[in-house]
C-alpha cells in the first residue's frame, strides 16, 4: 500500500476550523484507514486496521474518550 500515490484525504468532521488539532483520513483502502496530520501533508501517515480505527470513532463519538 502506497499512501503517497494520489489519495483523496479529507479532513475530520471532529477537526476543528481554526486549523489547530486537525487530522485527514484517506478512503478507498481495504481493510486499513491511513491517517495524518493536516498540517503536514507531506509527512508520515498513520495506518490503522479498519476495525481498530472504527473502534477509535465510536469511542469518539460516544464520549468514552477524554477531550483534554
Amino acid at each position: 500500500m502506497n499512501v503517497d500515490s494520489p489519495t483523496t484525504w479529507r479532513k475530520s468532521s471532529y477537526s476543528g476550523a481554526n486549523g489547530g488539532q486537525c487530522v485527514e483520513v484517506a478512503e478507498g483502502f481495504t481493510g486499513v484507514q491511513p491517517v495524518r496530520d493536516s498540517k503536514d501533508p507531506s509527512g508520515p501517515a498513520l495506518v490503522f486496521s479498519a476495525t481498530a480505527w472504527q473502534s477509535f470513532v465510536t469511542a469518539v463519538r460516544t464520549g468514552e474518550l477524554d477531550a483534554r
